[in-house]
């Protein structure tokens, strides 16, 4: 996403660290043979919603219109396909899932005159391709054609048999330079590996000999030597140090929340830390993909979706002033900011509280593809929400995920976006004294998800494919509202638990304690926690010390 954005430009490069971050994990990676993916899609002040394309079929000559995904401008039509799939949120009806991170790279590479942006490019492909494979071709042929209009992307690209990443740059507006509109190269990550990418270009030297897990534009080298750009050896060539060089901000505000994901998968990825940190112009690059030392779970995924660098030097110190009284381990943007003319940077984690959506996609090819494909979606940081299971195969949208007349300044208590940020701005401020709640609703919902589902895909594979559909339908509506009425239930619990900066006493049931005349228990007051308590002594001395 690139609706919010921070340019850190050098004379020749302009990165773009932003907003979203993807993981990926191989099919003999995972503990259960899935291929998976995730993305947040972070972006301040996007309301979004769980996207829906019914399939459909068409005539020749038909042409669709393209908007910009990121501000609904006008780009320009292309011919429509004969034939669309079913698309619910980023995957399609055969289970081909995709995200994407801006990354920037070379400014004079955006193709000012090109119709696809790269948020329609993700929702046209899901529309036409039936693999990863097939997305790939589909992607570059689009933007071969009519040209591509935004920065350099990394896209996530997977099926329930190969994951890949797929990075791709513009080749500028004048065609006198370049008859080709566009430079990308494509890899496929080894099916007993993880990867990563977040807002930085992460592919660097590739086997251009290995086309079965390599592909790439036939310009991917002449473009950067025609520029001046490059001028080694074909099998010296990065694309990354070619198009988008990581400078500090690419490595510490992008590349950290990769190496944050690897960490908890992988020992001895203090390797790398020099790296992540930033700091060290000469430390070792990091790896594109890690074989980790463990299989990973779907909850992994969700779990590492919610990290804040937590036990690594990158922690969030939830006790200095940033943190408030109640310890956030959250920052307020921009990024940089400026203090008696020097700058400084904030800690940029995987979860954020921009997060607009998070999706955990699921991709199984053992089973019927309506049920194979489960994708885990969430409206909101994905520290503050429950994944829901929406299937591939869903015709229908919650109520929840596409409300009656909400939108980005419309708030609707039928919105899961307004309701879960309602929940999750009363507890930012206050993280420490408000979040155990939170955490134990999020928790109790996502393991009954992820334990029923099992029950739920077996019920699922003894019908035909239709009936298959519409109970698939009927239980992720059924989940999704469930969602939304307990975390409405969730924030009335907490404006009532925690009125007043004080505590409202509850049972091991979590219902509120009565006294002994049926009135409400007498409140807590927890006052400061320790950490800040101390801070306050040592700024003020014995400005507030009780005499004895």
């Amino acid at each position: 996403m690139k609706r919010f954005y921070l340019l850190v430009a050098t004379m020749l490069m302009v990165v773009s660290a932003n907003a979203c971050t993807n993981l990926i994990v191989g099919k003999k990676a995972s503990t259960d043979g899935s291929v998976i993916c995730s993305y947040n899609a972070d972006s301040y002040g996007a309301y979004m919603t769980l996207y829906h394309y019914p399939a459909a079929k068409h005539q020749k000559g038909d042409k669709r219109k393209v908007y910009e995904w990121d501000t609904n401008k006008y780009l320009g039509e292309i011919d429509e396909a004969l034939e669309t799939y079913n698309v619910v949120g980023n995957i399609n009806e055969w289970q081909v899932t995709i995200g994407e991170t801006t990354y920037g790279g070379r400014e004079e590479m955006v193709d000012s005159t090109g119709i696809i942006d790269y948020g329609s490019l993700i929702y046209i492909t899901l529309q036409r391709s039936k693999s990863a494979r097939e997305a790939i071709q589909i992607m570059t042929s689009l933007v071969e054609q009519y040209g591509y209009c935004s920065e350099g992307e990394t896209f996530t690209i997977c099926d329930p048999n190969e994951a890949w990443i797929l990075e791709m740059q513009g080749c500028g507006p004048d065609r006198t330079v370049s008859k080709e509109r566009t430079v990308w190269v494509a890899v496929r990550i080894p099916d007993d590996a993880i990867c990563a990418h977040a807002n930085q270009s992460r592919i660097g030297q590739f086997n251009m000999k290995d086309k079965q897990n390599v592909l790439y534009s036939k310009n991917v080298i002449k473009y950067a030597r025609t520029k001046g750009w490059f001028s080694g050896k074909d099998e010296d060539f990065s694309w990354k140090k070619t198009y988008a060089a990581p400078d500090f901000s690419g490595r510490r505000i992008c590349d950290a929340r990769a190496w944050s994901f690897f960490n908890h998968h992988k020992k001895g990825m203090e390797r790398y830390l020099p790296w992540a940190m930033g700091l060290d112009k000469n430390a070792e690059d990091m790896p594109l993909w890690v074989v980790p030392d463990q299989k990973v779970s779907v909850e992994d995924v969700m779990n590492d979706m919610r990290d804040h660098y937590e036990g690594t030097p990158m922690e969030i110190d939830s006790a200095d002033v940033g943190g408030g009284i109640w310890q956030m381990p959250y920052r307020p943007t921009p990024l940089y900011y400026k203090v008696d003319g020097k700058k400084y940077f904030n800690e940029r984690p995987i979860s954020t509280q921009q997060t607009a959506f998070s999706f955990v996609s699921q991709m199984r090819s053992w089973l019927p593809r309506e049920v194979g494909g489960c994708f885990w979606f969430g409206n909101d940081d994905a520290n503050m929400i429950a994944y829901v299971p929406i299937y591939c195969s869903m015709t229908r949208r919650p109520e929840c995920f596409n409300a009656p007349g909400a939108d980005d300044v419309t708030f609707s208590d039928k919105s899961a976006f307004w309701v879960c940020n309602w929940v999750s701005n009363m507890v930012y401020p206050r993280y420490s004294s408000m979040f155990p709640d939170l955490k134990q609703v999020r928790d109790s919902l996502q393991h009954a998800y992820l334990t029923q589902q099992e029950a739920i895909e077996a019920k699922a594979k003894g019908m035909s494919s239709v009936e298959m559909q519409q109970f698939l339908n009927d239980y992720s509506i059924q989940q999704a509202q469930q969602m939304l009425a307990r975390w409405k239930q969730l924030a009335t619990f907490l404006i009532v638990r925690h009125n007043d900066m004080a505590r409202r006493p509850v049972d091991a049931n979590g219902q509120f304690k009565k006294g002994k005349y049926g009135l409400g228990a007498t409140v807590e007051r927890p006052g400061y926690p320790q950490p800040f308590a101390r801070r306050i002594v040592k700024e003020t001395g014995d400005r507030y010390a009780s005499p004895e």
